[in-house]
């Protein structure tokens, strides 16, 4: 949480003035924390897999996400002369602090778009001061992007913003380089406005806070250069607007799901381009609702250290969780939501009145993530139930973060720390299963799957001879799990639920009500309940107490899980998981039964009044 000695509260979040005093509050405690030649931000310790220079180069460039849209909106910030020293020195090639020569697929490039933005929207500030040859040490550095290949995903956009940045302070810029870029983003696209990230590549946060964003910024610019492009983004992100809605609670939390979740406040950052490009999904009282909530809910996590700075995790300081590429300054990438700091008080996103969220559908399908998305308002609770994907990639932890059966808003998800085992690997939301050496592995990428109303059916294969094919029956509490395993190995399996917290903000004790029993586990707490019951070919449900931090919002978590040992052959293995935010958990008493019959599965109660699958694999 921010320093209380400081004027800006989470709760006080409503006016212009507020969010540029949280900015400026963020930002200022990164002051002391400049290299020599201010080119650098060293603000930790810990490394990536580029070079530390590197990443205090990144530190530099991100900061100015905040900076420039709080200069553009005539505001003033006590690190702009810092810098302005730091551009200086980290273009010239005779100067110490020189950021480099770049290479294909370089991190510099990444951080190079922060400097096109810049150029952009503020090049009075920021160009205007150099001179001649400050200028050309400038644009030249910048022009190595031209030259270099960059990753085929949301990295084309890069390119773009620099050449628009080059172009807009009369510099040679390369248009057909734009233009390449644009259309390979192009066959990025799915439908209503969906993207993934890269031709065969994941739909999450990617879309929103990269492409999206970027695409609204070229909207706004381009509009009268560009207007078929520019309409078109407009109109995508509308679209996309009418489910992404659906990723927020009304509390201001949203679905934690995918990688780069370190950049915390930037799940809000596509709100804000929406408003700077004028692009009209919702009336701008929910937009700023959405920005403004999402910006309370995270100022009142645990996500500063004892200097303000902020760090590496999600709702608490968490190494475990981190991508390969998450340097101590990666996290100030979540400043581009603070965008509408850029508008005046006479703007029509500042005269809107803060409106909650419209009526959300409880249960809606997303083709293009592969998800059913539930909500529980009262709650505010969001559970995405998830089919996964036929491809993968080496980021770390893949598979926690892409393929669990369920994401939820409040659980939050769990990441392995290690392989020996279900309490070191964390297993939540997941299907552990072993060969009996207590090395577990979960779904990784699925051969097969289908999203209905009501239904995710996903085919996997933890190995060559064993394939298991899963129905997860979306609800709340109450959702089922439905596995036909056909193996040629003898395997240990381990079916986790939802990883519960076990301490209360603040130090408060609270009892735990558990109950273990021969096919049932519970741990309930004031604050929230987590449970699982099998309904068929379970051997015993316990409650796995996983290491500590594998948990993106909690640091200490219970999982209730369900235990079998199977022989050669086809089984079917069903559970029933409970997961309720609040003290009430009386739901519990009144779980769904399955009835097996004639290849049939009906499950009677919970919620799901008669729900029936039925398949040729029920038949055993």
């Amino acid at each position: 949480m921010l320093n209380l000695e400081l004027p800006i509260q989470p709760t006080q979040l409503q006016t212009r003035d507020e969010l540029c005093r949280a900015l400026d509050q963020i930002l200022g405690a990164l002051g002391p924390f400049y290299s020599k030649g201010k080119a650098r931000l060293k603000i930790g310790q810990t490394g990536t897999g580029y070079t530390k220079s590197i990443a205090e180069m990144e530190g530099f460039s991100r900061v100015l996400w905040g900076i420039v849209p709080l200069l553009a909106g005539g505001g003033e910030s006590v690190l702009w002369e810092s810098c302005l020293e730091g551009i200086k020195n980290g273009t010239n090639p005779s100067h110490e602090e020189y950021w480099g020569e770049i290479s294909d697929y370089d991190q510099r490039a990444v951080e190079m778009a922060a400097f096109g933005f810049a150029l952009a929207l503020i090049p009075e500030k920021i160009w205007d001061p150099l001179t001649e040859r400050e200028k050309q040490n400038f644009a030249s550095w910048l022009n190595q992007i031209n030259r270099c290949k960059v990753h085929d995903c949301n990295w084309l956009f890069f390119p773009v913003l620099v050449n628009l940045g080059l172009k807009r302070v009369g510099e040679p810029y390369d248009q057909q380089k734009v233009t390449e870029n644009l259309d390979r983003i192009d066959q990025f696209h799915l439908s209503n406005g969906w993207y993934e990230d890269g031709i065969d590549a994941h739909c999450d946060y990617y879309g929103p806070f990269a492409i999206h964003f970027y695409s609204l910024i070229y909207a706004k610019w381009m509009e009268h250069e560009d207007p078929v492009r520019a309409r078109l983004y407009k109109n995508r992100a509308i679209s996309f607007a009418k489910d992404f809605i659906y990723w927020f609670a009304g509390d201001g939390s949203a679905l934690p799901y995918g990688r780069s979740l370190a950049y915390r406040f930037a799940q809000s950052a596509f709100w804000s381009a929406l408003a700077y490009a004028d692009a009209e999904a919702f009336p701008l009282g929910v937009v700023k609702g959405l920005i403004l909530r999402n910006l309370r809910w995270w100022l009142k996590q645990p996500i500063f250290d004892h200097n303000g700075l902020l760090t590496i995790g999600y709702s608490y300081p968490n190494l475990v969780m981190a991508e390969n590429y998450n340097a101590p300054g990666s996290p100030y990438w979540g400043l581009k939501a603070f965008l509408p700091v850029m508008f005046p008080e006479s703007h029509p996103f500042w005269r809107a009145e803060e409106m909650p969220l419209p009526p959300l559908k409880e249960r809606t399908v997303q083709k293009s993530p592969r998800f059913i998305l539930c909500r529980q308002e009262e709650k505010n609770h969001l559970l995405a139930f998830n089919a996964g994907y036929r491809h993968t990639n080496e980021h770390s932890h893949t598979a926690a973060k892409y393929e669990k059966f369920v994401y939820s808003s409040f659980f939050g998800f769990s990441v392995p720390k290690a392989d020996w085992g279900l309490s070191q690997g964390a297993f939540d939301s997941m299907l552990a299963v072993s060969e009996g050496d207590n090395l577990y592995r979960g779904k990784r990428t699925c051969e097969d799957f289908k999203v209905d109303d009501h239904v995710v059916y996903t085919c996997w294969k933890p190995w060559k001879d064993v394939e298991i094919k899963t129905w997860l029956i979306a609800g709340a509490p109450w959702h089922i799990r439905i596995h036909s395993i056909e193996t040629a190995r003898f395997l240990d399996c381990g079916d986790g639920g939802f990883a519960l917290n076990l301490e209360m903000e603040e130090g408060k004790e609270a009892k735990a009500k558990t109950i273990r029993e021969s096919h049932a586990s519970l741990a309930a707490f004031p604050w929230g309940a987590s449970g699982v019951k099998n309904l068929c070919g379970g051997e015993a449900a316990e409650l796995i107490f996983p290491n500590a931090n594998t948990n993106i919002m909690h640091a200490r978590t219970v999982i209730p899980t369900v235990k079998a040992s199977l022989k050669p052959g086809r089984h079917l293995f069903i559970n029933a998981f409970f997961g309720e935010p609040g003290g009430d958990a009386s739901l519990w008493e009144e779980p769904p039964v399955a009835e097996i019959k004639d290849g049939k599965i009906m499950i009677i109660g919970g919620g799901f009044d008669g729900t029936v699958i039925q398949n040729s694999a029920f038949t055993l």
